[in-house]
């Protein structure tokens, strides 16, 4: 009998408008799409500072797990560079953003211990909570009132709340309540940075940094180096407790291959660029911010514009519409949103004028 590989699945993908592929798109389009939200990945020098630091060393590879003889200086360097920066106590390097969700919450959620996590929560976090079984309570986006009345009807030995500071389609960010409330109930608070770290606050720092918010020991933060950070990779920040309980605990850590070495070069030449260089972004940000504002009549706080189409199909027609235009702009499809949105990333290596041309296209072909 013959197998139809997936043949059938496949079908269905594509007749729905959710079938998924990637493609090499041309380097020359003015990119609106990714997350490098400050441009980074475009900057040679900033690479060549990375290739000089990790040539200062014998060893350029990762060779092992952390826990092996996989940790490098470069890695210790960048953790401590991190949690000095943040105002945490020690830091962790991780292979990826989905790698420390998936190690932050498989790990720490232990029995007896209840996770509070938002319905918005990223995918990574989400797959880890599946394993947790009925340990995970999802409460409704950014619902202040909905979290407390869950807190208050599940009682733990530990109540641990899952949060972004960026949430990654709308650009909304966490309220500052959440923040409130789970000092308030002595909760552990989990706060995924990926889109929020080098974009909020004075000197970039993210959203504890934007809101004020004074780091004590039930605060964790992670984050991506693949966003502002112009690199691959991710970090976790917390008290030295929970992070030498993820280095016992927590297995993407203790059996993956340690991260890349020139990678967090790459993050940390990145940080210290980014801190040196803090006002001039954070003034580009706000022309970017004020931009759209005036455009659409939103009040962007992230470099994030989600713009709601009528069907995954008309997504995929406007973002076809505009790299004729020479723009790249993700077209968001469901199953991964709620309802289609074109995802406007106000990067900042795009000018002002070219971003505003590019609003001005998907908003006389958006949802009216």
């Amino acid at each position: 009998m013959e197998v139809k590989m997936y043949e059938n699945e496949l079908k269905a993908l594509k007749k729905a408008g959710r079938f998924r592929e990637r493609k090499l798109f041309d380097d020359r389009l003015d990119d609106l799409a990714s997350n490098d939200y400050l441009g980074l990945s475009l900057n040679k020098k900033q690479f060549k500072k990375a290739v000089k630091l990790v040539n200062e060393y014998d060893t350029v590879s990762s060779k092992a797990s952390m826990l092996v003889n996989g940790y490098h200086p470069i890695h210790r360097i960048f953790e401590m560079t991190m949690a000095e920066y943040n105002g945490f106590e020690e830091g962790l390097v991780v292979g990826s953003g989905f790698l420390a969700n998936m190690a932050l919450i498989e790990a720490l959620v232990r029995k007896g211990d209840v996770l509070f996590m938002d319905e918005e929560y990223h995918a990574s976090g989400v797959m880890a909570s599946q394993l947790l079984g009925d340990r995970v309570v999802t409460f409704a986006h950014n619902d202040v009132d909905d979290l407390r009345e869950k807190l208050a009807a599940h009682p733990a030995k530990r109540q641990i709340i899952a949060v972004e500071g960026v949430y990654s389609m709308g650009g909304d960010l966490c309220k500052k309540e959440i923040f409130d409330l789970a000092d308030q109930v002595k909760a552990l608070l989990i706060v995924d940075e990926a889109h929020s770290a080098g974009v909020l606050g004075l000197k970039l720092l993210g959203i504890f940094e934007y809101y004020g918010i004074r780091i004590n020991e039930r605060h964790i933060k992670m984050g991506t180096l693949g966003k502002a950070y112009g690199s691959y990779g991710a970090y976790i920040l917390a008290s030295k407790n929970v992070i030498s309980f993820l280095e016992n605990r927590a297995k993407p850590i203790i059996y993956s291959t340690a991260p890349s070495v020139f990678d967090t070069a790459l993050a940390l030449v990145n940080v210290k660029h980014i801190r040196k260089n803090a006002e001039i972004y954070r003034k580009k940000i706000l022309d970017r911010q004020m931009a759209v504002r005036k455009q659409l009549d939103i009040n962007c706080q992230s470099l994030i514009v989600p713009i709601e189409m009528p069907s995954n199909e008309h997504s995929l027609y406007v973002q076809k519409g505009l790299m004729a235009q020479g723009y790249l702009v993700g077209a968001i499809r469901q199953p991964t949103v709620e309802k289609p949105i074109m995802r406007v990333i106000l990067n900042l290596s795009v000018s002002v004028k070219k971003m505003r041309h590019a609003l001005a296209l998907i908003s006389h072909n958006s949802v009216q």
